[in-house]
């Protein structure tokens, strides 16, 4: 049952991760056109679009997808609940779960690109079409830490900032769920 398991577990995370990702890309108006953003719009279409015309959007934030990802999180919850033959959780202590675990999920997205963009750095050269994805999502999160801290003698240090900071907040989150 543990294989059962993990396979449910690893597929209800990674569509929540495009899900969350498709969110993400929106609130900060990143490329369309770009070939990752070209994957998520495609993989979530099949369920964002069906609850688009019920929930409206607003402003950046698009509600469909909001909400399809706490839907994937509550769902993943009670599933593995089940497989686990676990007692289910009233509703309500599954819904701040999943919010409590869309918003885990987002950090260690948001983590994982910080790190790969900047190891990327390193190594990239020109314009490469992952590079400017990766710096569109997290320029947000970065830029008010350059101003606060600028780049000393060409070393940015922002990026260690900010994943101290993510990491600080995903241990108090794990401390709250416990």
């Amino acid at each position: 049952m543990n294989a059962v398991t993990f396979l449910v577990d690893f597929v209800f995370d990674l569509f929540l991760m495009v899900v969350i990702l498709r969110v993400w890309m929106q609130a900060v108006r990143a490329d369309f056109y770009n070939p990752l953003s070209q994957f998520v719009v495609k993989v979530s279409n099949p369920l964002v679009l069906p609850l688009r015309s019920v929930l409206p959007t607003l402003g950046r934030w698009d509600l469909a997808a909001v909400v399809l990802a706490l839907l994937v999180a509550v769902a993943k919850i009670y599933l593995v609940q089940i497989l686990i033959n676990a007692p289910l959780p009233m509703v309500v202590t599954a819904l701040i779960n999943s919010l409590f675990l869309v918003v885990f999920q987002f950090l260690s997205i948001l983590l994982w690109v910080t790190l790969i963009r900047a190891l990327m750095s390193w190594f990239s050269q020109g314009y490469h079409p992952m590079t400017a994805m990766l710096a569109q999502l997290t320029e947000p999160f970065l830029a008010p830490i350059r101003r606060i801290i600028p780049p000393i003698g060409g070393l940015d240090l922002s990026v260690l900032v900010l994943i101290v900071g993510i990491q600080f907040v995903r241990i108090l989150l794990g401390n709250m769920l416990i």
